[in-house]
């Protein structure tokens, strides 16, 4: 997956926000030095230095990014504070190992965001005795964090190579309770069914019809559903021969292949990218996330009677610069047809103040990605600062021919103060 999202991370009433953001706190810190002491009593048997030099880097991941963006299970975050991501990610990757960011891992695959993997198994609910199917083994981060948290996660992955190279690596980091199949995930896998829980790393249009038959009555399945570049991550139990179906956040993963992608209907159109919900006027789903965009973290939908467009805007409160405040999108895109795209927004600000980087203050960006989704370029409307009423800023920016889809992102990106959003601008030019 490219990109995650953030959940219950809307702020209320001034007053209430302050008081919740004060025992948020608490608690955070409560459940990290719990965690961290544990971590210190009790040596990692998958930590092949002997010391971990990363036990820090996770610990500031679980206080700045999991806890105050809802993750609450100290089983979860126990296991997130002792799995090596380090491991999982290709070396030229392991400076950003834990970040709160997706990662290419080759055959056109990513590495999901801690976020959205700790959200998913929070949500799976695991428990010790759980048989657990996994569509999309990937890199194995996900089953590693699930292992053990349940009995057995029996796992999945189409691309053969990537199958093979992540089936040693968890057997040689003793991973005993996670089996591994090379195979079309869209299937399942009959001979192990039924299953307590499913949890899908990859987005199908509709969901499969053999994973529905695999899980046991009563069983839980979380799975990003939708067009490829609109999905909903839902949780599903099954009652009888259906699904009863909670809708959790949008997201965006890569697309479910084989059988799956055969079947899709609605293709995405790289020559002419679009932004969905770009003045924020669709209704909130749950009462606070924003339909279209995900990865929500520190805002919210507002009413302004300025709007510059409609009579919704997104407001960002930047109070920590070590919280990632922002909102995303992903987009097709193809440089070979798109040579250029104006990038902007209308944006009001209150007492911001600009980090040391530049694009690190109120701003509209943009991340390029090629067909393997590697990250190639990045281009920014930012360095914003101090308090004004509503303008529109924007700008022309060439687009790369190796592009092939992009991830439009607005927020504080590590400024303090007040900003607000409306009317994104992504047009081709």
């Amino acid at each position: 997956m490219i990109g995650s999202i953030r959940t219950k991370s809307s702020f209320f009433l001034l007053l209430a926000s302050c008081a919740a953001s004060i025992l948020r706190s608490a608690v955070a810190w409560l459940l990290v030095v719990f965690s961290a002491t544990a971590w210190c009593q009790t040596p990692d048997a998958k930590d092949p230095y002997g010391k971990d030099p990363y036990a820090v880097e996770r610990e500031r991941l679980i206080r700045n990014v999991l806890i105050p963006g809802g993750i609450r299970d100290p089983r979860v975050l126990d296991s997130v504070g002792k799995t090596l991501r380090h491991e999982f990610v290709p070396p030229n990757y392991v400076r950003q190992a834990y970040l709160d960011i997706a990662i290419p891992i080759g055959e056109s695959q990513t590495i999901s965001s801690p976020f959205i993997v700790s959200l998913m198994t929070e949500a799976l609910a695991p428990k010790a005795t759980d048989k657990v199917l996994e569509i999309g083994t990937g890199s194995g981060y996900q089953a590693a964090i699930l292992s053990p948290l349940v009995q057995d996660v029996y796992t999945i992955e189409i691309v053969e190579d990537l199958g093979k190279q992540t089936t040693e690596l968890l057997e040689n980091l003793g991973y005993k309770n996670v089996h591994c199949r090379i195979g079309d995930g869209f299937k399942g896998w009959p001979e192990q069914a039924p299953f307590d829980k499913i949890i899908v790393t990859c987005s199908p249009a509709d969901v499969p019809k053999p994973l529905v038959d695999q899980l046991k009555e009563g069983g839980l399945m979380v799975i990003p559903v939708g067009e490829r570049y609109q999905q909903m991550l839902y949780l599903m139990r099954k009652k009888g021969d259906k699904l009863e179906k909670e809708a959790l956040t949008p997201t965006l993963f890569v697309p479910m292949t084989g059988d799956a992608e055969k079947s899709r209907t609605v293709q995405p159109d790289p020559k002419h990218p679009a932004l969905a919900n770009a003045s924020f006027e669709a209704s909130l789903i749950r009462e606070f996330h924003i339909p279209g965009w995900y990865y929500q973290f520190g805002c919210k939908q507002i009413e302004d009677p300025q709007a510059p467009e409609g009579k919704h805007v997104l407001e960002f409160q930047g109070t920590d610069p070590q919280w990632p405040n922002m909102l995303l999108q992903g987009v097709p895109i193809d440089g070979r047809v798109v040579k250029k795209i104006k990038l902007g927004a209308w944006i009001k600000l209150d007492n911001v103040k600009v980090g040391r980087e530049k694009e690190k203050s109120p701003s509209v960006a943009i991340q390029w990605f090629d067909s393997n989704r590697n990250r190639i370029g990045y281009n920014y409307v930012g360095g914003f600062k101090g308090t004004r009423n509503w303008k529109l800023e924007e700008r022309l920016f060439p687009v790369p021919p190796e592009a092939r889809e992009a991830i439009v992102s607005i927020g504080m990106f590590g400024s303090e103060g007040t900003a607000w959003f409306d009317a994104i601008v992504l047009a081709p030019q």
